[in-house]
């Protein structure tokens, strides 16, 4: 019988001494947790202590496999995501976030875009309700009932839009033939002043002006008759928006708040504090804005009419009109309104009245811009001109000039909604912590109680 090699028994005595040394390493490092002291004052992570602490294997014969435990614990790989830069992370983390945020701005504007004229026809309708609403209020008090208040409010709103309406149908209708003389008048005394000024424009080059523009129009005639048609189609839309805007403005004057709790319903129950508090400022920022808008734009309306009327310019009360209703979009709309004034003033009285015009038109405009404005609107409305700018671009772009009118009175409620939600969310913050001293924001944006829901 033979025996043993001495040297294999050597080694599988080291190979059973270096298990049991594994084995107690790794139960020392799961009870003492993910690392120690390394002696540097630095703390060393476990697996670089096992890593460290296991001695080296025995050399092996040849024609010895490594045991598998042994194996894994030689090799070792770092996790992926531990070896991506920590920069690379949080922007792969914020790009699939802004991505699915603009997945969704896009979804949201082509269901609005689908649906732009009801959109534009419940935005208008909230507008109204704003201007209106202190009227219902005022004749509750006096101690009307709620039906026949907003009845009498809607009925005398409508009455006097239309009224105004009409009188400038009217007014353009009565002075249609006169202000057609005026014009050609105009275009003579324009083309004279022309030929007399330092342009050296001769008559040739104004004959040929007027002779391209007569051959533009007859061979784009099939285009004009088809717009035509579409301006055809478009005031059957307006006429049909004007109807929902009616509808919508008196259900709003009437069961507004009603209204206004079945939306809170639909928000989750942890933010409808915050909601229940941002509603009546936004509502309050709304009211300020079309207030104050409509204010400002009588003013406009009225002086820059006064000064059209006495530099004897025709059709000065529609051209008050076109100013006053232009007026709701900030920048854009007074200079349209401003341009169209002198444009109509230079082809019936000629360029000195013209001038006049401009003058009284950039005087009462600079005056709103840095006296009014500032004054009526206040500073709860108070927007940035360039976010004026970019909402009126951006809402022209979007739904043309209901979007113009509609941006800013937005991006007002907007900022008045986000800065309140900020500063209720540090009020929730610092409730976490020790109680709070005087009024809570709960005191500041109560909700309903639940039986009290339906209550009006």
């Amino acid at each position: 019988m033979s025996r043993t090699p001495e040297w294999l028994e050597r080694l599988g005595a080291g190979l059973a001494r270096w298990g049991r040394r594994l084995e107690e390493r790794r139960a020392e490092a799961a009870r003492n947790g993910s690392g120690h002291d390394n002696g540097n004052g630095e703390e060393e992570p476990a697996a670089g202590r096992q890593r460290d602490s296991v001695p080296p294997p025995p050399s092996y014969a040849p024609g010895v496999p490594a045991t598998p435990s042994a194996a894994a614990a030689v090799v070792t790989r770092p996790d992926p995501a531990s070896a991506i830069p920590w920069g690379m992370r949080v922007a792969a983390e914020a790009g699939w976030r802004l991505l699915v945020l603009a997945g969704t701005l896009w979804v949201l504007m082509r269901v609005i875009s689908a649906v732009q004229l009801v959109v534009l026809a419940f935005v208008a309708a909230l507008l109204i309700t704003a201007l209106l609403q202190p009227t219902v209020a005022r004749l509750r008090k006096v101690g009307l009932p709620r039906g026949i208040a907003t009845a009498v409010t809607a009925i005398l709103g409508f009455v006097v839009m239309g009224l105004v309406g009409w009188f400038v149908v009217w007014q353009v209708l009565d002075n249609l033939d006169n202000v057609a003389d005026r014009v050609k008048d105009g275009i003579e005394e324009l083309k004279r002043w022309l030929l007399n000024s330092p342009f050296h424009v001769t008559e040739q080059q104004i004959n040929d002006i007027a002779k391209n523009l007569q051959d533009t129009i007859g061979t784009n005639t099939e285009e004009i008759t088809s717009a035509g048609l579409q301006g055809v189609s478009v005031m059957v839309e307006i006429l049909t928006g004007m109807l929902l805007a009616m509808f919508s403005t008196l259900f709003l004057l009437y069961d507004g708040k009603r209204i206004w709790r079945w939306c809170l319903k639909l928000v989750p129950a942890q933010a409808r504090p915050g909601v229940a508090g941002a509603g009546p400022r936004a509502w309050r920022t709304l009211t300020a804005y079309v207030r104050g808008t409509v204010v400002v734009a009588m003013i406009d309306a009225i002086f820059i009419g006064l000064g059209i009327y006495i530099l004897d310019v025709p059709l000065a009360v529609p051209l008050a009109v076109f100013i006053f209703l232009f007026s709701f979009i900030p920048l854009v709309g007074a200079v349209v309104s401003g341009a169209l004034a002198v444009i109509v003033a230079l082809v019936t009285q000629g360029v000195f009245t013209a001038l006049m015009v401009l003058v009284v038109v950039l005087a009462v405009q600079q005056i709103e811009g840095h006296v009014l404005q500032p004054f009526i609107l206040g500073r709860a409305v108070r927007v940035h001109p360039l976010a004026v700018v970019l909402a009126v671009a951006a809402g022209g772009l979007t739904a043309g000039i209901g979007g113009a009118v509609v941006a800013v009175p937005l991006v007002a409620v907007t900022n008045t909604v986000v800065g309140y939600l900020r500063a209720y969310s540090q009020g929730q913050v610092h409730r976490i912590g020790p109680g709070p001293h005087g009024a809570t924001v709960m005191d500041l944006a109560p909700t309903p109680p639940p039986g009290q829901e339906g209550e009006r």
